[in-house]
């Protein structure tokens, strides 16, 4: 494996143009550090860099972060010798009221005999779904790529983090059934040969199916875009904004996918900042619609649960207090039917701190048929793995709890444990 690590800073301006030496031919990944804009503020969300090598093969970055963040993209291919990449602002598309500031670029060469090689080689480019351009909403922030198997063939899948989605599950249903309100998808599959060569691949189209991919490639990358407001996607067309960004891999065999967004807590505060923004915030205990309270109020719940027939709530109990807060509100259909590692989150009070809480527990919620026939179903907690909040910076604190072996319940009832019992 080659990794080389050149590192150019520049005083702080709209305009920079880097110079880089490749060693061999190799895939490139850029850390840019950039600044600008407000994702919180209309009118000042967020400047759009245009970044360019050598002349060509134009993307684009999204200042989401305001403040100076480095967001990693890659290059492509380059071949053996000295390039220049430009970074500069795209006036067209970026908020009127950012500027974008260019801190800085590392360039790591990511070698044909590295590990990391195939999972950066056969990442998506991935166009900005066309009614977002110039608004500002559900970006992609993080892409992930897991490692698995299926029916015996290895492969690669990638996921994308986007900032919101527009369309699918309420803002509500998202806090209770997913514990964010980011959109977390799978786009792209690469199954792969026994010489990690591409074999097949498949992408999540209209509908969660999932289907081969058949568009456009540049070198092993395909080209795809958001099509639905729920971002799914397809390999049939193109936007004004592309976005090339370099993936982070990761094992999630014991926990939840919303690890990624612990990680990069980063995406729990522009999470935030544009509920504000598009009006999907309102007091703690109101009930408006489907507004939510401010994410820094909620105990976030992460589970490995097995459901039959059943869907699972969680419950909470703060001292001094008889009632349970749940995290499906009463309502059925924000219970969690799927099985496996779950995330949700229950509303507290503002400034609800770890030694307020007493008991955590979970409801085995009657599901009914089609026909509105409830079904007598068992649910199954086999993991606690961690309870936590976000603190005023939108990182996660340290778990509050967590309890490991399995608890069955039957439908209709629940099991809870006291804090500080393991």
């Amino acid at each position: 494996m080659r990794l080389l690590i050149f590192l150019l800073t520049l005083p702080l301006v709209a305009e920079s143009s880097y110079t880089f030496r490749v060693a061999t031919t190799s895939e490139v990944v850029a850390d840019l550090e950039l600044s600008g804009g407000d994702w919180s503020v209309e009118g000042k969300e967020a400047a759009l860099a245009d970044v360019t090598v050598d002349g060509t093969a134009a993307q684009n970055v999204m200042t989401y972060a305001g403040t100076r963040h480095v967001y990693p993209i890659f290059l492509g291919v380059l071949a053996a010798g000295d390039h220049n990449l430009n970074v500069k602002q795209n006036k067209q598309y970026g908020a009127t009221g950012a500027t974008l500031e260019v801190h800085g670029a590392k360039f790591r060469e990511i070698a044909r005999d590295s590990n990391y090689y195939p999972v950066l080689a056969y990442t998506p480019v991935l166009f900005a779904r066309a009614n977002t351009v110039g608004k500002f909403t559900d970006v992609p922030m993080i892409v992930y790529v897991e490692r698995l198997v299926e029916n015996g063939e290895p492969l690669l899948s990638y996921t994308v983090i986007f900032s919101n989605e527009d369309g699918g599950t309420s803002t509500r249903a998202l806090m209770a059934r997913w514990g964010r309100t980011t959109d977390v998808e799978y786009v792209y599959k690469a199954f792969l040969n026994p010489d990690g060569t591409l074999k097949r691949a498949t992408m999540q189209g209209r509908g969660h199916q999932e289907v081969e991919f058949n568009g456009q490639r540049e070198g092993a990358h395909p080209l795809m875009i958001p099509v639905t407001d729920n971002n799914m996607v397809s390999g049939e067309a193109t936007s004004a904004i592309r976005y090339q960004i370099a993936p982070v891999e990761i094992d999630l065999t014991h926990h939840s996918r919303e690890l990624i967004i612990d990680q990069n807590p980063l995406a729990y505060r522009v999470m935030s900042q544009e509920l504000l923004r598009e009006g999907k915030l309102r007091p703690f205990g109101v009930v408006d619609g489907n507004k939510i309270s401010d994410p820094r109020n909620y105990l976030y719940i992460e589970a490995k649960i097995v459901n039959q027939q059943s869907a699972v709530a969680a419950m909470v109990r703060l001292k001094g207090e008889s009632q349970w807060r749940t995290s499906n509100l009463g309502h059925e259909e924000y219970s969690m039917e799927r099985s496996g590692w779950v995330r949700t989150t229950v509303e507290l009070p503002p400034a609800t701190r770890a030694d307020d809480l007493d008991e955590i527990g979970f409801l085995c919620v009657v599901v009914r048929t089609k026909d509105g026939i409830p079904t007598a179903g068992t649910c199954r907690v086999d993991e606690l793995s961690k309870t936590f909040k976000i603190d005023a910076n939108y990182v996660p604190l340290p778990s509050v709890f967590s309890h490991s072996g399995p608890a069955e319940i039957p439908s209709g009832q629940m099991i809870s444990w006291k804090l500080g019992a393991r």
